[in-house]
C-alpha cells in the first residue's frame, strides 16, 4: 500500500457500509440550488501575523458566501463579525520593505503603514478619495501610493505629502503626447507656431495707433520678465491624455523614474443582445462585444525620468523580429507579396514594467498583437534604450501557464540583476532566471509537465511552485531551493492542493479535493511529512453522500496520430441490451477535466453518473487544445478546430468499442460552450460514428465570437479565411444526419443566441427536420437559475434514451 493511502483512509474513512440510499438519481434531485450537495471553503488567506486564515464559507446555505476564519489557537470556524470584516485589510495584500521590518497595507481606500515588531500601526491617509498601491520609495524613505490617476509621496520622518505627478485630461501642455519634452526617439506633436498673416496685421495696426494698448503691452512684458527672473521650485510636468488612457502608472523604487501607457481606444463596431423578459415589459439591448477581426485599441509606453527631466517615449524598433510575418500567410500568396514589400512593425501590447528591489534595473513584457511573440527586455536608465532578455516565439500563439495566455503573467525579481519568469520554450512552461546585466540565462525547472503556479518565497531562497510533476491529472506544491534546484514535494494526497503560505511561510493552507470529494479546507505543515489537519467538513452533505459516487476510471489511449489522450470512464454496474454510450465534450478557453480532483464540471459530473446509472457508458476525454498537456497539445487546434480535436472524440469511441464493446450505432455526445460546437461538429462531420447530440450554447461561426480568444486560435477572419472556413459548423449542417439538441440562453453576451438563430435558418433552409431549439430567455452563458438547469437536461436525458436505447 502506497504511503498516501494510508493517510487517505484515516482522513476519508469508507462510507460504502454508513450510507442510506435516497432513491435513484433523477435530474430534477441533481440540478437543485447546488447548496442541497454542501459547502466548499475557497480564497483562504491569512491575517499578517499569520494567527488567523481567513475563507469564504456558506454551512448554513445562506443566499450567498460568508467570511470564517480560524485561529492557530482554537481551528474551530468563526463567522466574522460586520466589525471585524471593516478592520480587515480583505486582500490580504501586505507590501513591506527590503527589511521586512514594516509593511504597507490598505483598508477602504486609505493607506496604513505599519511595524512588522510591534504591529504598531500609522494611517497614512483619510481622505475621501480611493488611496491604493502603496509602496516604500526613495530608497523607502518616502511612501509613494495612487490617488485619483495621480502619484503622491508621504515623508516617513516629517509626515510631508508631496505630489509626483499631474494628469490633464484636456490640450495637450507639453507638446508632446506625453505632456513632457521628449527625446531618445520620442516625437513631439507638431502645433500652432504663430498667427495668421491676416491677424498679425491688425494686431500691428492697432498698437500703432492706441498709445494706452502700447504702454500695457510693455508693462506686461517688463512683469513677465521679472517673474520670470524670480527664483521658484520646480514645476510639475503634467500629463496629457488627449483622448487616451492612463494605464499602469507607477515610480522605481528609486523615486527616480515614473512610468505609464496611453491607452487610446479604438471604437470597432458593437454588437448587441437583446433581453425580452424585463420588469418594465420592454425589450431593452445589452451592449455587446465587438467581433473577431474588429480594429484594437493601441498603447504607448513612456518613461519620465525626473532626475534629468526628460521622458522616454519608448519605441519597437530595435525590438528583435518586430518586422517577421507569421507562417500562415504562406497560405496566402498575394497577401505574402503585399506584407513582405510593406514590411512594417507589428503591434505591439506594453505590459507591466518590473523594477529590481532597488530600482537600479528594470524588465519590460512586450507582447505582439498577434501574439505569436512575447519579449522581456531590459531598459537602460541612461539612454532610455531597450535590450532583448528573453523572446518566445509561437507559430501558433503565445500561452501556457504563467506565459500571459489564460491565468495571466508572473515575473519578478530575486535580486538586483536575477529576473525570474516563465516560458514554453521547451514546450512545457518551466521557471527560469535571468541576468539582466550578462543576459545569461537558467533553467530551475525541466520535464515533460507545467509549472503552473509560482510563489518566491520571502527570504527569496526558495521557489514554491505547483506542477502537474507526478501525474498530468494532479496539482502538487513543492519548495524548490534556488541555490541547487532541488525541489521538496509537500503535498501528499492524489488530487489538487490549492496551496497559501502563512506569512512565517511555517504552515500551508490547503484547498484539497479528489475527483469525488469536493473542496475542503486544510492546515498542513510547511515541510515533507508534516503534519495535516482538517478545518472544514462541510463540502458534502448528508443527502450527497447518500448515494455512491462513481470515481470515474482515468485512463489514457492512443489517438490515430500516435498521441495518448487521458479521459475517464463511467462504467454501468448493469449496461443497457443496446450497449449505448455518451461523450461529455468540457469546455475550452484552457481548461482539464480529466484529472483526479473535484471537478468544476459537478453537473456534469453528477448526469454522467446517472447516465450509468441508466445503462451508458460515459467518457470524458481531455481532447486536443485542453490544459495541463504543455505547448503542443495545447496548440493542437491551431488553425483547425474541430480538426484534431474531434478526431480525439471519434478516436474514444472506436475505444469504446474495442474495449467495452459499446455498439457504434447507439453513440451520443454532449457539452456545452466549446464543448458544444465538438457536438455540433461531431453531429455534422462524422454523422456516422454521432447518431445523437445535445449542443449547449454552442459556437456556430467563428467570425461571430471575440477577438481575444479567436484570434489566438484562428487569426482573423480576412487574414485567414481557410481557418474560419474550416472550423465553423454553420458551413457542415448539410452533413447533419442524426437526432440534434440545441440549447442557448437568449441573454449569453459571451456566445450570442445569434449563432444558434443563425445556424437554425440555415437548417431550415437545408430542409433539416432531425433538430430541436430550447430557448432560455432569461440565461446568460452560464445558467444560474435551476428551472433552467433541470428543462436543459432533461430534454438531453430524453433525446439519449429516445434515440441511443431504439
Amino acid at each position: 500500500m502506497k504511503p498516501y493511502a494510508v493517510l487517505y483512509l484515516l482522513l476519508f474513512p469508507l462510507l460504502g457500509n454508513t450510507q442510506v440510499s435516497s432513491g435513484p438519481l433523477t435530474v430534477e434531485k441533481i440540478m437543485r440550488d447546488p447548496k442541497w450537495m454542501g459547502s466548499s471553503p475557497s480564497s483562504p488567506f491569512w491575517s499578517q501575523d499569520g494567527k488567523r486564515l481567513y475563507f469564504m464559507w456558506n454551512p448554513d446555505k445562506a443566499p450567498a458566501d460568508s467570511l470564517y476564519y480560524i485561529s492557530l489557537n482554537d481551528r474551530k470556524p468563526v463567522k466574522a463579525t460586520p466589525l471585524q470584516k471593516q478592520e480587515l485589510n480583505a486582500t490580504g495584500n501586505y507590501i513591506y520593505n527590503l527589511a521586512r521590518t514594516a509593511y504597507l497595507y490598505t483598508r477602504n481606500g486609505d493607506i496604513f503603514y505599519a511595524d512588522s515588531k510591534t504591529g504598531r500601526t500609522r494611517q497614512i491617509t483619510q481622505t475621501t478619495e480611493i488611496e491604493s498601491n502603496p509602496q516604500f520609495c526613495f530608497n523607502e524613505t518616502k511612501i509613494v501610493y495612487t490617488r485619483g490617476q495621480n502619484l503622491y509621496a508621504w515623508d516617513l520622518s516629517g509626515g510631508e505629502t508631496i505630489q509626483l505627478t499631474q494628469i490633464k485630461s484636456g490640450e495637450n501642455a507639453g507638446g508632446s503626447p506625453s505632456g513632457f519634452p521628449q527625446r531618445a526617439g520620442g516625437a513631439p506633436l507638431s502645433g500652432k507656431t504663430g498667427s495668421s498673416p491676416q491677424e498679425q496685421w491688425l494686431q500691428n495696426d492697432q498698437l500703432a495707433y492706441f498709445q494706452v494698448l502700447k504702454e500695457r503691452k510693455e508693462k506686461k512684458k517688463l512683469a513677465d520678465a521679472y517673474n520670470k527672473s524670480l527664483p521658484r521650485e520646480k514645476e510639475l510636468r503634467s500629463i496629457a491624455l488627449d483622448d487616451r488612457t492612463l494605464q499602469g502608472l507607477a515610480i522605481s523604487p528609486d523615486g527616480r523614474f515614473v512610468n505609464y501607457r496611453l491607452f487610446r481606444a479604438a471604437s470597432p463596431k458593437p454588437t448587441i443582445v437583446p433581453s425580452y423578459v424585463t420588469e418594465t415589459g420592454f425589450t431593452t439591448d445589452i451592449p455587446g462585444r465587438s467581433k473577431v477581426g474588429a480594429v484594437q485599441g493601441s498603447n504607448e509606453l513612456f518613461i519620465y525620468d525626473r532626475e534629468k527631466d526628460t521622458v522616454y517615449s519608448i519605441k519597437t524598433d530595435s525590438i528583435p523580429g518586430i518586422k517577421d510575418l507569421p507562417d500562415y500567410v504562406k497560405d496566402y500568396p498575394k497577401q505574402l507579396e503585399d506584407r513582405t514589400k510593406k514590411a512594417v512593425n507589428r503591434s505591439v501590447n506594453f505590459g507591466s514594467l518590473s523594477w529590481s528591489p532597488r530600482g537600479t534595473n528594470a524588465v519590460l513584457e512586450i507582447r505582439s498583437q498577434d501574439n505569436k511573440d512575447r519579449w522581456l527586455m531590459w531598459f537602460d536608465r541612461t539612454g532610455g534604450g531597450l535590450k532583448l532578455l528573453d523572446r518566445q516565439r509561437d507559430e501558433a500563439w503565445i500561452g501556457g501557464p504563467g506565459t500571459g495566455g489564460f491565468g495571466g503573467s508572473s515575473t519578478g525579481w530575486i535580486d538586483e540583476n536575477t529576473f525570474w519568469f516563465r516560458s514554453e520554450a521547451t514546450g512545457y512552461s518551466h521557471l527560469y532566471l535571468a541576468n539582466s546585466t550578462t543576459g545569461e540565462k537558467k533553467a530551475l525547472t525541466s520535464g515533460n509537465y507545467e509549472v503552473q503556479k509560482v510563489q518566491l518565497s520571502a527570504g527569496k531562497k526558495y521557489f514554491y511552485i505547483s506542477t502537474n510533476e507526478a501525474d498530468p491529472g494532479e496539482q502538487h506544491f513543492y519548495r524548490l531551493s534556488i541555490a541547487d534546484g532541488k525541489k521538496e514535494k509537500i503535498s501528499i494526497l492524489p488530487g489538487a492542493h490549492q496551496v497559501t503560505v502563512s506569512p512565517d511561510e511555517k504552515l500551508l493552507a490547503d484547498l484539497y479535493s479528489s475527483s469525488t470529494r469536493p473542496w475542503e479546507l486544510y492546515l498542513l505543515e510547511n515541510k515533507a511529512g508534516g503534519k495535516w489537519e482538517q478545518l472544514t467538513d462541510k463540502a458534502r452533505s448528508d443527502e450527497f453522500n447518500s448515494y455512491s459516487w462513481r470515481e470515474p476510471e482515468l485512463i489514457r489511449f492512443t489517438a490515430r496520430d500516435g498521441a495518448g489522450v487521458y479521459a475517464r470512464i463511467y462504467k454501468p454496474a448493469t449496461p443497457h441490451p443496446n450497449k449505448p454510450a455518451v461523450l461529455f465534450v468540457h469546455g475550452a478557453g484552457y481548461l482539464q477535466n480529466a484529472h483526479k480532483w473535484w471537478s468544476s464540471y459537478f453537473r456534469e459530473y453528477m448526469f454522467n453518473n446517472l447516465l450509468a446509472d441508466n445503462g451508458y457508458y460515459v467518457m470524458d476525454i481531455d481532447y486536443r487544445g485542453s490544459a495541463g498537456y504543455g505547448r503542443d497539445w495545447r496548440t493542437g487546434i491551431y488553425r483547425h478546430m474541430g480538426g484534431k480535436d474531434l478526431d480525439d472524440q471519434v478516436d474514444a469511441v472506436r475505444y469504446l468499442v474495442k474495449n467495452y464493446g459499446v455498439n457504434p450505432q447507439h453513440v451520443g455526445l454532449y457539452g456545452g460552450s466549446y464543448g458544444g460546437f465538438i457536438t455540433l461538429m461531431g453531429m455534422f462531420n462524422e454523422p456516422d460514428v454521432f447518431a445523437a447530440g445535445a449542443a449547449l450554447r454552442p459556437v456556430t461561426d467563428w467570425a461571430n465570437y471575440n477577438h481575444g480568444y479567436t484570434s489566438n486560435i484562428l487569426n482573423e477572419p480576412y487574414t485567414d479565411s481557410l481557418a474560419y472556413r474550416r472550423s465553423s459548423p454553420f458551413y457542415f449542417a448539410e452533413g447533419l444526419k442524426g437526432n440534434l439538441l440545441i440549447c442557448h440562453g437568449m441573454v449569453d453576451v459571451n456566445v450570442h443566441y445569434q449563432d444558434a438563430v443563425k445556424l437554425v435558418q440555415r437548417l431550415i433552409e437545408l430542409g433539416k427536420d432531425n433538430w430541436e431549439l430550447a430557448s432560455y430567455p432569461m440565461e446568460d452563458h452560464g445558467f444560474v437559475e435551476p428551472s433552467s438547469w433541470t428543462d436543459e437536461y432533461k430534454r438531453i436525458f430524453r433525446l439519449f434514451e429516445t434515440v441511443l436505447k431504439k
